[in-house]
């Protein structure tokens, strides 16, 4: 018999590899004899740059940059074992993990270290990027970035705006002048499975604001300077990103790379089952487990149940999901191949104990799930 295990992380808890371990676990206590082959897996957001380097015997570079508030963190790129494609994981540099909750404040948070980590990469000849850009704490549109890659943005006075959402209704015009060139000389996949806008209610501000610190009306000061920096955009490019699909991404970052950069957006969870040969190991398989932190009808927004479920599907093996916690509209999740969810939770407690006990709780649960599995299938 042979399983296939390929979780993303459960945030705040364990990696995708330490879940895909400890799953192994729970397996080999109900039998030893089975066949498991791990493949830890990311949907774009933090984790992913982990996955792929280690799907391709990649190496991780650390570089210290300046984080969401202008601090300075040891962020870190990915170069794959191709040696040519880098992985820049936003979250690295401008990530809401980075700051504490009480400094969560979308109108001051900048995403200049991401443009720092980009910088740092090109200096080092690469030209090939993936951009794994879940898990912000920014909603500067991608201006932070944009100025750390050398771009001149001035108010009505000609003076250089600053940092962080806040500054965005300031910006009058462009100087592109010292945007760094080495940029159009190479080629930048966005890996991302939001499909927002950048403004209106559905856009950045009013979606993804309160969850990095937003009150309403900070959201609704976002959500205009967003609007004034969208139409500044389309004078100067001719790009139109107010209603584009994924340039709400992660603070509006999405949008600045469709408007200045020669990219493409990919669901991020297709992009690393492609780098990690998914597909190749499912083959022979008799079962697949996923899972991650928290499962729910967002999972069906192309989370990575719902990515890896789909592929087992096109081969007809089942898939069990494993998670922290399982939430409202599961049920649509069914269609796309998920053969059941399991929540590892088994008592009731508070959120510091499902943590601490995290590893226990997966690996007791799989062995559960295995037990009856082979009971059923004894014959």
């Amino acid at each position: 018999m042979k399983i296939v295990i390929a979780p993303d992380s459960f945030k705040g808890s364990l990696s995708a590899k330490e879940v895909a371990v400890q799953i192994e676990k729970g397996i080999k206590k109900a039998d030893t004899k089975i066949e498991s082959v791990l493949v830890p897996v990311a949907d774009g957001g933090e984790g992913t740059m982990e996955s792929l380097v280690a799907a391709t015997d990649g190496k991780i570079i650390e570089q210290m940059v300046k984080g969401p508030l202008m601090q300075p963190v040891k962020a870190a790129y990915g170069v794959l074992g191709d040696n040519q494609t880098c992985v820049v994981e936003m979250a690295s540099a401008s990530g809401l993990t980075l700051i504490h909750p009480s400094e969560r404040n979308p109108l001051l948070t900048s995403t200049y270290g991401t443009g720092e980590l980009i910088k740092a990469a090109l200096e080092q000849g690469y030209r090939n990027f993936i951009l794994a850009i879940g898990g912000s704490a920014t909603n500067d549109g991608g201006v932070g970035m944009l100025q750390a890659l050398g771009m001149k943005l001035f108010d009505k006075e000609h003076q250089l705006i600053g940092f962080g959402g806040k500054e965005l209704s300031r910006i009058t015009s462009i100087d592109r002048a010292q945007f760094d060139p080495r940029i159009m000389e190479s080629s930048f996949i966005i890996a991302s499975d939001v499909q927002n806008p950048f403004v209106g209610p559905n856009g950045a501000s009013y979606v993804f604001g309160p969850q990095k610190g937003a009150t309403l009306e900070m959201v609704k000061e976002l959500d205009h300077s967003l609007l004034r920096w969208a139409d500044i955009i389309e004078k100067e490019t001719g790009i139109r990103v107010h209603e584009k699909s994924g340039a709400g991404a992660a603070g509006g970052i999405g949008g600045a790379f469709q408007a200045f950069f020669p990219s493409q957006m990919r669901r991020g969870i297709d992009i690393v089952i492609e780098y990690t040969s998914l597909e190749e190991k499912l083959a022979g398989a008799d079962l697949v487990f996923t899972g991650e932190g928290q499962i729910d009808y967002q999972t069906a927004s192309g989370k990575t149940a719902m990515g890896v479920s789909e592929l087992a599907k096109k081969h007809n093996i089942p898939v069990i999901v494993v998670a922290g916690s399982v939430g409202e509209g599961i049920e649509e999740l069914y269609q796309y191949g998920i053969t059941s969810v399991y929540s590892i939770v088994n008592a009731p407690m508070n959120l510091k104990q499902a943590i601490s006990h995290c590893r226990e709780y997966v690996t007791f649960t799989v062995e559960q799930i295995i037990r009856t599995y082979l009971a059923i299938n004894k014959n």
